[in-house]
């Protein structure tokens, strides 16, 4: 399988991209077990102020990017459809299913792969795991209620 050169560079990007993103994390302690029980415990501040800036960033970013303000590095207009919301035991079970692998783990989807980066091997069955999970949905989608 040959890969063009543009494919090559994209990826090579998202490599850089993604390793930045981990590099910042690890030392932002944003992967730290302690931090994340820290939030939990209401006793400190660090990650709600991570989450606070994280949405400083991000609702202007969208509204911006939703204004057509924003293109792609190709220069097409980005177009982010209206979510619907709905309800029902889908989003109870799917919180649910998320905050005990948070609890479990000491991370959430993001850092997974920031941990393993920082040396600790036992996040790779969390990969693992969140990897089968996704998949099983995969298959199993046609079948859920939706």
């Amino acid at each position: 399988m040959t890969s063009s050169p543009n494919r090559l560079g994209a990826l090579l990007v998202y490599l850089g991209v993604g390793t930045l993103f981990g590099i910042l994390i690890t030392k932002g302690e944003v992967i730290s077990w302690f931090r994340i029980q820290e939030m939990f415990r209401f006793q400190g501040f660090h990650m709600y102020g991570i989450f606070a800036t994280a949405l400083a960033v991000a609702v202007p970013s969208i509204l911006l990017i939703k204004k057509g303000k924003i293109r792609a590095l190709n220069g097409e207009r980005i177009v982010i459809p209206p979510k619907v919301m709905g309800r029902g035991i889908r989003y109870v079970a799917g919180g649910l299913l998320f905050g005990v692998g948070w609890a479990l783990t000491g991370a959430c989807p993001g850092p997974l792969f920031a941990l393993l980066g920082a040396g600790i091997p036992a996040i790779g069955l969390a990969i693992v795991s969140a990897v089968l999970g996704t998949w099983s949905y995969g298959m199993l989608r046609s079948r859920l209620p939706h």
